[in-house]
């Protein structure tokens, strides 16, 4: 399918996050995962994704508002050097209800972030980079200071500063990595993925039906879209899991609709040239329908932020349990456009 421009108009509590008189503080963010086992499933016939070799834990839920503003308080209170704060897209001050609503006040040297909007909303505005960098926070256990090795730049990624098109396209995961974006298959596995029949929804909704965009807690086949008008028309976005009976097969919320998902894949295209964009899942609330069909391919380049993009974590298995694995294998019988894995 071809690319297709997004639309220009843009649970469960996880942690606490508490406001109060120009100041916030807040428990350590806490990222629920769901287990994807069924290691070694087949890919689907119809995409050539979803094949994953090991099983692996996925976000519950996107990434939110109020816990990447846990992380910025954390890390860019006194600087901000890789533009972790994006205060176009975040801020309803410039963003309106299109923003996920993240406000920075204060000076540099001291800086303070809060949410304005439900902190539950997903987190929207960040590049690839942004959210290697929270992953690997995560990874290094959530640590409090500068935005360098340790806090942003270390861990399951080596940044060492990248923030351009082309050195960005040049990470790939370490091999101690702990917290990171989902790959291209890692991503799709836990959307689309039927463990009872080894067969792929349509839908990251248990579906091959159009899901209603309807805002439902117990509709079965619902999702944050637009259907010729939003789920909700007043706030645009919904808190993740707002959807509560309609998760994946594996049991992850809003795949599809809500917020585009940055993964690993790289693709091959555009005048960036070869190998500068990476992959884009999941539509969005401003998106049709269409961005939520399994067979459906989405990129940016990793500097691009918008009201629209955010993103969910993975764990993986350390490397030595791969191994175990690779052998166990071992002694039994048994586009849309160029992609580069």
């Amino acid at each position: 399918m071809h690319r297709k421009a997004l639309c220009i108009v843009s649970a469960v509590a996880l942690y606490v996050l508490l406001v109060g008189a120009g100041m916030a503080s807040a428990q350590p963010v806490s990222i629920q995962t769901v287990l994807v086992g069924n290691p070694g499933n087949a890919a689907d016939p119809a995409t050539g994704f979803g094949s994953v070799a090991y099983s692996y834990n996925i976000g519950e839920f996107d990434v939110t508002a109020g816990q990447y503003t846990v992380f910025l308080n954390a890390v860019a209170s006194t600087s901000d050097p890789y533009g972790l704060y994006n205060w176009s897209d975040m801020s309803t001050a410039s963003a309106g209800i299109w923003a996920c609503g993240i406000t920075q006040s204060g000076s540099p040297g001291s800086y303070t972030y809060i949410t304005t909007r439900n902190p539950n909303y997903p987190v929207a505005g960040v590049t690839w980079g942004d959210a290697a960098r929270f992953c690997n926070w995560l990874t290094n256990n959530q640590p409090s200071g500068a935005e360098g090795n340790g806090t942003t730049e270390t861990g399951s990624y080596t940044l060492n500063g990248a923030t351009s098109i082309a050195a960005l396209t040049a990470i790939t995961r370490n091999a101690n990595a702990d917290y990171v974006i989902p790959t291209g298959n890692e991503w799709y596995k836990a959307a689309y993925y039927n463990p009872s029949s080894s067969s792929y929804y349509l839908y990251p909704t248990q579906s091959n039906s159009q899901p209603s965009n309807v805002l439902s807690a117990t509709g079965t086949n619902n999702a944050n879209y637009d259907n010729n008008g939003y789920s909700d028309p007043t706030n645009d976005l919904t808190a993740v899991g707002a959807f509560g009976s309609s998760p994946s097969a594996y049991g992850t919320y809003d795949q599809g609709g809500d917020m585009m998902q940055w993964n690993e894949s790289i693709f091959d295209f555009g005048p960036q040239g070869v190998g500068s964009y990476r992959g884009l899942r999941g539509g969005a609330w401003c998106s049709n329908v269409d961005y939520l069909r399994s067979g459906f391919f989405y990129s940016g380049t990793p500097t691009d932020d918008s009201y629209y993009i955010g993103f969910r974590v993975a764990q993986v298995p350390e490397p030595a349990s791969l191994g175990i694995f690779a052998l166990s294998l071992s002694g039994m019988s048994l586009r849309r456009r160029r992609m580069r894995a």
